[in-house]
C-alpha cells in the first residue's frame, strides 16, 4: 500500500515537470517569434530610409531665390572723374620769404582763415610810420579846423591842410593793406588738397601755394550724344556708382546741360550734382553715371545670378515640386544686379534657381538645399 502511494507521487511529480517543459519551450518559441517580427521591421525601416536617401542623392543640389515685385529704371551709362563744384588754388599777393605754415593737407579751413605768414617785419615799420605821420597830420587838421572856423585862415590853406591830412590817412590804410598780405588766408571753407611751398621759400604773386576743395557738393561731367539731346532735361535723376565702392548707389540730378553741340564728337556736356553722403566720394574718383530716361514701377524683377545665357537668349529655371522648369525669358529695363520679366509664364514668389543651373536641362528633377533672401528686393522696399 505505501509503495503504490509513492508510485502515485511520483507520477504526478513527473507530469507537473512534463507540463512546465512545454509551457517553457511555447513562451520561448514566442519570444524568439516576436525578435524575429522585430527585426524584421527595423529592417524594413532601414531600408525605407535608404531608399528615401537613394533617391535624395540622385536629386540636383540647387539654392534658389523667390522673385519679386519693384522698380527699375531705363537709363544712359557714361563714366566720367568726379570733381568738387567749390575748389581755389591760392596765390600769394605780394613777394616774400614764408616764415610759417599754419595749415596741412587734409585739414578743414574755414574761409578766411589764415593758411601761411610771411616775413613782415619791414611792413610792420612801415605801417607805424604811417600811422605817425597820419596822427600828425590829423592833430594839424584839428587846429586848422578851430583857425578856419573863427575866420583866421583862408579856404584854400585850410583844403590844402585836409587834403595832406586824407593823403597821410590813405598811406595808412596802403600800408596796412601790404601787411595785410603777409598773412594768406582761404578764398573758400574746405579742405586743404595741396601744399605747394615750404617754410623760407620765397614765394611771388605767380606761385601756386595751395589748393582747397569743398567736398560737400561734388559733380561729374560727362558728354552725352548727341540723339539724347531731347530725353534729358534739368533736376532729371540720375545714379553715381563706383567700382571701389561695391553695393553703394550715390542719388544724383541733372544740374546744367549745355544746348552746344561739339561738331568734332557728336556730344553735349552735361553737368550732374551728387548728393555725397558722408563725404565718402572724393575729387577724382572715377564713376559710373547712369542718366536715368525712365522707370517702371512694379516690375516682376528676376535677378541677372539666375540668368543662364544660350546663344542671345536668356533663360531662367523655376523650381515647380522639385522639377527645375526651363523658361525662356522675355527681357524688359535691365541694371548691374536685375532684369525685368515680361513673361507671363513668371509670377511673383516663383522660386528661380541662383546656384546650381549651369549645365541643367529642363525637367531636372532637383532638391532645394538652401533659399537666399532677394537683396534686390529689399533694397527696393527700403527706398
Amino acid at each position: 500500500m505505501k509503495l503504490r502511494f509513492i508510485s502515485t507521487i511520483s507520477l504526478f511529480f513527473l507530469a507537473l515537470f512534463f507540463i512546465a517543459s512545454c509551457s517553457g519551450e511555447g513562451e520561448a518559441k514566442n519570444q524568439s517569434g516576436d525578435v524575429k517580427n522585430d527585426s524584421s521591421s527595423v529592417d524594413s525601416t532601414k531600408k525605407a530610409e535608404d531608399e528615401k536617401k537613394e533617391k535624395e542623392s540622385d536629386l540636383i543640389p540647387v539654392e534658389v531665390t523667390s522673385i519679386g515685385m519693384g522698380d527699375i529704371s531705363n537709363f544712359i551709362l557714361l563714366s566720367s572723374n568726379l570733381e568738387t563744384e567749390i575748389q581755389a588754388d591760392v596765390y600769394p599777393r605780394a613777394q616774400g620769404v614764408v616764415e610759417k605754415i599754419l595749415t596741412e593737407e587734409g585739414r578743414y579751413i574755414a574761409k578766411d582763415e589764415v593758411m601761411l605768414k610771411l616775413e613782415a617785419r619791414e611792413y610792420e615799420i612801415a605801417v607805424n610810420k604811417a600811422r605817425v605821420e597820419y596822427e600828425k597830420q590829423l592833430s594839424i587838421y584839428n587846429r586848422q579846423q578851430v583857425m578856419f572856423n573863427e575866420k583866421l585862415l583862408s579856404q584854400e590853406e585850410f583844403d590844402q591842410v585836409k587834403y595832406t591830412m586824407e593823403s597821410a590817412k590813405y598811406t595808412l590804410e596802403d600800408a596796412q593793406l601790404r601787411l595785410d598780405y603777409m598773412s594768406i588766408t582761404s578764398p573758400i571753407s574746405g579742405w586743404v588738397g595741396e601744399r605747394l611751398t615750404k617754410i623760407g621759400a620765397r614765394v611771388q604773386p605767380s606761385d601756386k601755394l595751395f589748393s582747397v576743395v569743398n567736398k560737400t557738393q561734388v559733380i561729374a561731367v560727362v558728354y552725352v550724344p548727341e540723339k539724347n539731346i531731347n530725353e534729358l532735361k534739368m533736376n532729371q535723376p540720375a545714379i553715381i556708382t563706383s567700382e571701389n565702392l561695391q553695393g553703394e548707389n550715390f542719388e544724383a540730378r541733372i544740374k546744367r546741360i549745355s544746348p552746344v553741340v561739339d561738331p568734332s564728337s557728336g556730344t553735349f556736356k552735361v553737368t550732374v550734382g551728387v548728393k555725397n553722403k558722408g563725404q565718402i566720394l572724393k575729387p577724382g574718383m572715377f564713376v559710373n553715371v547712369h542718366l536715368i530716361i525712365d522707370t517702371h514701377e512694379n516690375a516682376l524683377l528676376i535677378p541677372k545670378t539666375a540668368v543662364v545665357y544660350e546663344n542671345e537668349y536668356m533663360n531662367v529655371f523655376v523650381v515647380r515640386d522639385s522639377v527645375a522648369n526651363k523658361i525662356r525669358l522675355e527681357p524688359g529695363f535691365q541694371d548691374s544686379e536685375k532684369i525685368e520679366s515680361l513673361n507671363d509664364s513668371l509670377l511673383p514668389n516663383d522660386k528661380v534657381i541662383v546656384v546650381g543651373q549651369a549645365g541643367m536641362k529642363d525637367k531636372t528633377k532637383v532638391r532645394i538645399v538652401a533659399e537666399r533672401e532677394n537683396k534686390i528686393i529689399a533694397k527696393s522696399e527700403e527706398k
